[in-house]
């Protein structure tokens, strides 16, 4: 079975947050409940978000021009701020409505209908948001997992709507219903805080991953120990190792890796052997999906 690419992850997420937010209003609108009414509202941030996330990853898979030699592929942390700004805008909404209905309580009507209807579209969300999750992995892509994640806190926002909202039907609290609806939009809060802090820390160019980053490293210290190896022992008068990857320093773009090196050489080395050298770490790099870029310098000055 061919493996979904990112664009059509995010179709698949788009045409599902449309079923799922009607599933959710009709839900509302059979019961009256603020509950699923804050639930359907966050299913309509679930289809702006996938929508602009589609149109980043769009963007991001543009190769690199004259304006952008380093390519698109920070397009999509705008996706994953555009999500928070959107879940932050939801949650104040949500909060002020839940308010005025705790102070003005009504009673739930077709409770069965609307959970039955919620509990659909949340089995929805469970699926599409595990199959994001594990594609942003795959992809290492921000904007699908950022989608997913939100996705998966939507199925747990909607079990605690169901299960507030059933207690107020059964215990005739009907003021359960807004407080519940409070509470969808503090946890929905804190999943913005989370999006926007992982989409920040993407445009200030965090450092790889540690695991990703030793990688390279080890594979650099490789490479001067085997080329070391065939060098005189006198090749070099100084104390300084004669072949040295020194001041590696790393960053991600969304999909894209990249690293700048400094390489050491004996001073007796042509330009071609060092160029030589540099050609092979960079191309070892690029087989760990690093994009690496090389500046020679001689060992002693």
């Amino acid at each position: 079975m061919r493996t979904l690419r990112p664009r059509e992850l995010l179709v698949v997420s788009l045409c599902a947050g449309l079923f799922t937010m009607a599933l959710k209003t009709l839900a509302w609108y059979l019961t009256g409940s603020v509950g699923f009414l804050s639930d359907a509202m966050e299913s309509a941030v679930n289809v702006a978000g996938a929508g602009f996330a589609l149109w980043m990853v769009s963007i991001a898979q543009r190769p690199a021009d004259l304006s952008h030699p380093f390519g698109h592929s920070k397009a999509e942390y705008f996706s994953a701020a555009f999500e928070g700004g959107m879940i932050l805008v939801a949650a104040i909404a949500i909060f002020i409505t839940a308010f005025e209905r705790l102070l003005n309580p009504q009673p739930i009507a077709a409770l069965g209908v609307g959970t039955l209807l919620s509990a659909i579209a949340s089995l929805i969300n469970l699926c599409v948001g595990i199959l994001l999750v594990r594609a942003g992995k795959h992809y290492k892509s921000p904007a699908l997992a950022g989608d997913g994640q939100h996705l998966l806190t939507d199925v747990w926002t909607t079990a605690g709507v169901i299960i507030g909202v059933g207690l107020a039907a059964i215990s005739g609290l009907n003021w359960l219903d807004a407080a519940v609806a409070m509470l969808v939009a503090l946890h929905i809060l804190r999943e913005a805080g989370h999006i926007l802090v992982s989409a920040i820390n993407g445009l200030m160019d965090k450092a790889l991953p540690k695991e990703q980053n030793d990688q390279l490293q080890q594979t650099l210290d490789a490479l001067c120990t085997q080329h070391t190896q065939t060098l005189p022992d006198t090749i070099t008068p100084c104390a300084a190792p004669p072949i040295t990857f020194c001041q590696l320093r790393t960053r991600g773009a969304a999909t894209q890796a990249f690293a700048h090196v400094n390489l050491q050489v004996p001073g007796t080395w042509s330009v071609t052997q060092a160029h030589q050298l540099a050609d092979i770490a960079e191309q070892q790099a690029a087989t760990l999906g690093i994009q690496l870029i090389v500046h020679i310098e001689p060992a002693c000055m």
